[in-house]
C-alpha cells in the first residue's frame, strides 16, 4: 500500500512579497481619501482624478503592463459616466494612432533592410580617435528620432553598433563610456521628431483638443532640433569630460572598413520612402495632407509587393502594445480637462509652490522646466509624464494668458530628460543589461548630477534666444 507523503506546508509570504502588495494598495486607499476630502471638487473631477491616481501609482509601484494598467482606468471611467464610450474608440481611432502605425512600419524597415548599420558604418569609418568617434556617433544618433518612432527602437539598433566599436576598442572605461552615450544621446535628442516618443503625439493632441490647434511635424523639429543637437553635444561632451582622461580622448583608434559594396534592393526603396516621407512632412502646410496620411502612404509603399518589407513583417514591427497604451493615456488627459480636475490641480499647485505670487518669465520657465525634468523620478514612462503633467501645463497657460504650445513644449523638453536611474527608461536598461562591459547606476547618477542643471539651464536660454525668435514664447 503506497505512503502518502505528507500534505506540503504553504510557504508563508516573503516581507518582499508583502510589500509588493501593501505598497499599492495603501497608496491607492490615500490617493482615495484624498479625493474625497476637497469639499470644492465635483465628482465626476473625483473620480478623472482618482483613475489618474490609481494608473500612477499602479504604474510606479507594479510589474504590472503599462498598457493594461492604462486600459483598466480608462475602463473606469467610462463605466461611471465620467467619459463617453466614443471617447476610447474615437482615441484609438485618431491621426495619433495611424502616424504612429505607419512610423514603426518606417522603423521597421530601416532595421530590418540593415540601411541603419550601413549608414552609421559610413559615418564611424571617419573616426581617427576616441573623441572624433565620440563626436561622430553623436552625429549618426541624433536624426535617428526622425525615421525610428520609438526610444527602445533606436536603441534596439543602436545595440549592434555599440557591441561593434566596443570590440575594437577593447578599453573597458571607454567601454563604459560609449555604453552611457549611446542611451543618452537617443534621449535628449528624441524631441528633435514629433514621432521621436508617443509623449510627443498625446501632448500634441491635447494641445489640439483644448485649444483647436496643433504643432506640425515640420514645426517641431523646427523648434526641437536644434534643442536636441545642443543637448546631446553637451551630453557628449560631459560624458568624455567624466569618465575619460585626456590619454583615453586621444587616444588613435582604427575603425577597420568592411565592405560596402552597392544599396541593396530593399535598401534603396527604404531610403527613397523615408526621405519621401520627410520631406512631405516637413512641408505639410504646402501641399495640405496631414503628418498621418503621408505616413499610411509611406508605410504601404514600403510593404508593397516586391517592394522593402511583407506586409505581416510590417505589422510584426508596430509596438501595439503602446498604441493601445497611447488610446488610454488620451482618455486619461482629456478626463483631466474636460471635469476641470486639471483646474483644481493647478490651483492646488500654485498654493504650493510659490508660484502664484511669482510674476517673472524667468521663474515660470525655471518652474515648468524643474516639474518636468524631475518627472521621470516617479513616473518612468514618457506617456504617463504627459498624462499627469500635460493637462496643469495646458492650465497654466490658460491662468497666465500663455502661449500654450509653448508651455506644452517646454513641458516636454523636460519630459523626455530621464538620465537618474536605469529604470527610468528603456533604452537605459537595455544597454544596462547587456553582457560584458557597461555602465553602473552610480556612473548614471552621476552624469544626471551634471547634465540635468544643464538641461535646465539650455531650456531657459533657449525660450529668451532661439524660440522666443522663431515665434515659440509663452
Amino acid at each position: 500500500m503506497a505512503v502518502r507523503p505528507p500534505p506540503s506546508r504553504p510557504t508563508p509570504p516573503r516581507p518582499a512579497d508583502r510589500v509588493r502588495v501593501l505598497l499599492p494598495l495603501s497608496l491607492t486607499i490615500a490617493a482615495g481619501i484624498a479625493v474625497v476630502l476637497p469639499a470644492t471638487l465635483p465628482a465626476p473631477a473625483r473620480i478623472a482624478l482618482f483613475a489618474v491616481l490609481l494608473a500612477i501609482i499602479l504604474w510606479s509601484t507594479t510589474s504590472l503592463d503599462v498598457a493594461y494598467v492604462g486600459l483598466g482606468a480608462a475602463l473606469l471611467l467610462l463605466l461611471t459616466g465620467v467619459s463617453p464610450q466614443e471617447r476610447l474608440f474615437d482615441s484609438l481611432a485618431s491621426d495619433v494612432i495611424w502616424l504612429m502605425i505607419g512610423a514603426f512600419i518606417l522603423g521597421g524597415a530601416v532595421e530590418q533592410s540593415g540601411l541603419a548599420m550601413r549608414l552609421a558604418q559610413r559615418v564611424i569609418e571617419r573616426a581617427r580617435t576616441v573623441r572624433g568617434l565620440f563626436w561622430f556617433l553623436t552625429a549618426v544618433l541624433i536624426p535617428s528620432s526622425l525615421f525610428v518612432p520609438s526610444v527602445s527602437g533606436r536603441a534596439v539598433i543602436a545595440i549592434p553598433i555599440f557591441r561593434s566599436i566596443s570590440s575594437i576598442t577593447a578599453d573597458p572605461r571607454i567601454t563604459r563610456a560609449l555604453a552611457l552615450l549611446f542611451p543618452t544621446v537617443i534621449l535628449v535628442s528624441t524631441i528633435g521628431s514629433l514621432v521621436g516618443a508617443g509623449s510627443h503625439l498625446v501632448a500634441n493632441q491635447l494641445l489640439s483638443q483644448v485649444t483647436g490647434h496643433r504643432l506640425s511635424f515640420g514645426e517641431w523639429v523646427l523648434y526641437g532640433m536644434p534643442f536636441g543637437m545642443v543637448a546631446s553635444g553637451a551630453a557628449c561632451a560631459v560624458i568624455m569630460a567624466l569618465f575619460l582622461d585626456g590619454e583615453r580622448r586621444g587616444r588613435r583608434i582604427r575603425v577597420p572598413r568592411r565592405p560596402r559594396g552597392s544599396l541593396s534592393r530593399s535598401e534603396r526603396i527604404t531610403l527613397a520612402v523615408g526621405a519621401t516621407m520627410v520631406v512631405l512632412w516637413l512641408s505639410e502646410r504646402w501641399h495640405g495632407y496631414e503628418s498621418a496620411t503621408v505616413t499610411l502612404a509611406g508605410a504601404l509603399a514600403l510593404t508593397a509587393p516586391g517592394s522593402a518589407l511583407r506586409w505581416k513583417e510590417g505589422v510584426k514591427s508596430v509596438d501595439w502594445n503602446l498604441l493601445l497604451f497611447v488610446g488610454a493615456a488620451l482618455v486619461l488627459g482629456g478626463a483631466l480637462i474636460d471635469t476641470g480636475a486639471s483646474g483644481w490641480l493647478f490651483q492646488a499647485l500654485l498654493r504650493h509652490s510659490g508660484i502664484e505670487s511669482a510674476r517673472g518669465r524667468l521663474f515660470l520657465v525655471v518652474a515648468v522646466g524643474v516639474m518636468s525634468l524631475t518627472s521621470h523620478l516617479y513616473l518612468t514612462s514618457h506617456v504617463a509624464r504627459i498624462v499627469a503633467l500635460g493637462p496643469v501645463l495646458l492650465q497654466l497657460a490658460a491662468d497666465r494668458a500663455l502661449d500654450p504650445a509653448a508651455v506644452v513644449f517646454i513641458g516636454t523638453v523636460g519630459i523626455d530628460y530621464c538620465l537618474t536611474f536605469p529604470v527610468s527608461s528603456k533604452a537605459l536598461l537595455m544597454f544596462q543589461g547587456l553582457d560584458g562591459e557597461t555602465f553602473r547606476p552610480a556612473d548614471l547618477l552621476l552624469l544626471s548630477a551634471v547634465m540635468l542643471p544643464i538641461h535646465l539651464a539650455l531650456i531657459a536660454v533657449f525660450h529668451f534666444t532661439y524660440w522666443r525668435w522663431m515665434g515659440l514664447a509663452p
